[in-house]
């Protein structure tokens, strides 16, 4: 059985799925916002929260970080000043780390360069985070993958192929690895979902956990990607559709994520073990809309039984239930019925029960 995990966490399938709460750059570069996304997600019932880390200078070019970002969701003048205002600071990192281990939850984050890496292992993230956009970007999965630490990676807006190369590079590093299905659009068609692509990836992979990184803005393909295998699901995270950037208006807010996990919760104790069984709550639903058999009018000792002499009506409080209508006719009644008496098979001749013997066969 694949399984990993994630500090302290097993994940298989035998497990509670997974539930990470990406929290991104929605803190808007505010620890305390960060803070209350935090215990927020917590309160939500999720196993882990998640943020970005970036190298801004490192990371893009001089002409994308000096290049003009005017819009709605803009925090700077150019997308450099943009980027810089959501960064939070290594001490930032580090107050959050702290504060997320006394909520009780675990707090990891995605690595975009490998400095950003470097300060994420520095700070004892127990687990990383590698976006679509470098499911190409070897030389960064071999950096993070020699940290030895957990490693979920999203592989949006890849081939197969490509899903393989990086899979291959990873692997003889760090095995402990977790492929997410994802669609690198924000937010996602659910047409362009491909949730069958979880079960393709078991089938490839069957030493991995498989999950879904889920960028639809509900929460029910997350547990149609439940049931087709999925154990970790990934799901961006606010507490305003309001606020400025562009992940707020597909996040879930707390009432979403707190509905998502109660049902990703619910779904294996839902699904049952494959028994049909009835359960002693059914009972008085059952006799109320339940059915017996009573006599359709008064019928006499020694009347034999023909269609149209019983009936079926409920409540299912006694008597015989409807399915032994056809072996009660033809059989002679032994005490009178009257109008809606339930039957039983103690007004009948007992040796034609029986034997099934009707009156004049030999």
């Amino acid at each position: 059985m694949a399984e990993l995990y994630v500090d302290g966490r097993r994940i298989a399938d035998d497990t509670d799925v997974y539930v990470i709460a990406e929290i991104g750059n929605n803190h808007q570069g505010d620890v305390e916002k960060a803070k209350a996304l935090i215990h927020a997600a917590k309160e939500c019932g999720v196993d882990a929260v998640k943020l970005q880390k970036r190298d801004n200078r490192r990371l893009y070019t001089r002409a994308l970080y000096d290049a003009p970002y005017d819009n709605e969701h803009s925090f700077g003048a150019t997308y450099g000043e943009h980027r810089e205002a959501l960064e939070l600071s290594p001490a930032e990192w580090l107050e959050l780390r702290e504060f997320s281990r006394e909520e009780g939850v675990t707090l990891f984050g995605t690595a975009f360069d490998e400095s950003s890496a470097d300060l994420l292992a520095e700070l004892g993230m127990p687990a990383f985070k590698i976006a679509s956009g470098d499911l190409t970007n070897t030389p960064l999965l071999r950096h993070v993958a020699s940290f030895g630490r957990p490693l979920f990676l999203s592989t949006g807006g890849g081939t197969l192929e490509d899903v393989e190369r990086a899979v291959d590079t990873i692997l003889p590093i760090n095995p402990q690895l977790c492929l997410l299905q994802c669609t690198a659009s924000y937010p996602c068609d659910v047409e362009e979902l491909d949730l069958r692509v979880i079960e393709m990836y078991r089938e490839r992979f069957p030493d991995l956990v498989v999950g879904l990184s889920d960028h639809q803005d509900g929460i029910a393909m997350s547990l149609v990607a439940y049931m087709l295998g999925a154990r970790v699901i990934e799901k961006h995270f606010t507490l305003s559709h309001s606020w400025r950037g562009t992940d707020h208006a597909f996040s879930l807010m707390p009432e979403g994520m707190r509905k998502l996990v109660r049902d990703l919760r619910r779904a294996p104790r839902a699904l049952g073990d494959g028994e049909k069984r009835r359960y002693p709550s059914e009972a008085r639903p059952l006799e109320k809309m339940g059915k017996k058999l009573v006599a359709a009018r008064d019928l006499p000792a020694g009347h034999v039984l023909a269609p149209g002499d019983l009936v079926a009506k409920s409540p299912a409080d006694g008597g015989l239930p409807p399915y032994e209508l056809d072996r009660l006719i033809g059989l002679r009644l032994t005490a009178p019925l009257a109008f809606e008496q339930e039957v039983t098979f103690d007004v009948v001749e007992a040796s034609e029960v029986l034997t099934g013997t009707r009156p004049g066969e030999a």
